[in-house]
């Protein structure tokens, strides 16, 4: 099952590179092919074609502004000057960074484990989302010591191994909050122990269908798809299929 539906996935990422509209090349004057000594394009040796250089090195803080300050987060102004030698000015959210866990069952189906999914209301995407188990990495805080806690603060459970699977920025125009999602096996259930602002109601999906759903687009929270794919993704190459 896991197999089918990361394949539906590939295949629907295919259908939509060969179904894009071609883009019409612009027709050449006749003319400008006749004159003397002028090659025909089509006639023209090809050259291997070279990436450009991108500089390397970190972006010069010219001048920086706090310019709010909040309980999770704090937004910057700064007038930067970037390693291709661009001035300009950026709008920065600073955060401590998140960890996300994705906690599975392999006892039943090793092939399909279970995922632990929870349901919650996100007021700033005005809906109930299906996501992964997440939350900031306290400052000072070890992320693996913080995805512990997370885990257990939000679903109650403990795992007995734990695997880094991938760490990434989520908008790297504006925002500098990266996020590092581990995988969480040998779990086993407990109580969990959210905050009062937390109303989290905890589900087990079979892998396969969470990756069926992302590829539906049934799910919206982009931790859980990047979870969700890498994960479905090392099963495939472990079982070399």
């Amino acid at each position: 099952m896991l197999d089918a539906a990361f394949d539906t996935l590939i295949a629907m990422a295919k259908r939509t590179a060969t179904t894009a509209p071609a883009k019409k090349k612009p027709t050449q004057p006749a003319s400008s092919k006749a004159k003397k000594g002028v090659v025909a394009s089509a006639e023209m040796p090809k050259l291997p074609v070279k990436a450009p250089r991108l500089p390397k090195g970190k972006a010069q803080i010219l001048s920086s502004k706090q310019a709010y300050k909040g309980k999770v987060f704090s937004v910057y102004t700064e007038k930067v000057r970037e390693p291709n030698g661009v001035e300009a000015i950026r709008d920065v959210v600073r955060h401590s960074g998140s960890v996300v866990v994705l906690a599975v069952d392999e006892s039943t189906n090793p092939a399909d484990p279970l995922v632990v999914i929870e349901r919650q209301f996100r007021h700033a995407a005005d809906q109930y989302l299906l996501e992964l188990p997440a939350g900031r990495v306290e400052p000072g805080e070890k992320t693996l010591a913080a995805a512990k806690r997370e885990l257990i603060e939000e679903t109650g459970y403990r795992a007995k191994k734990w695997t880094k699977l991938v760490r990434y920025y989520a908008s790297p125009g504006f925002v500098a909050e990266w996020m590092e999602i581990y995988l969480a096996t040998g779990i086993v259930a407990g109580t969990a122990e959210p905050e009062d602002d937390e109303k989290i109601e905890v589900r087990l999906l079979p892998l396969s269908e969470l990756v069926r759903m992302c590829a539906a687009g049934e799910i919206h929270d982009g931790k859980t798809i990047v979870g969700a794919l890498s994960y479905a993704q090392r099963l495939r190459d472990l079982s070399g299929k």
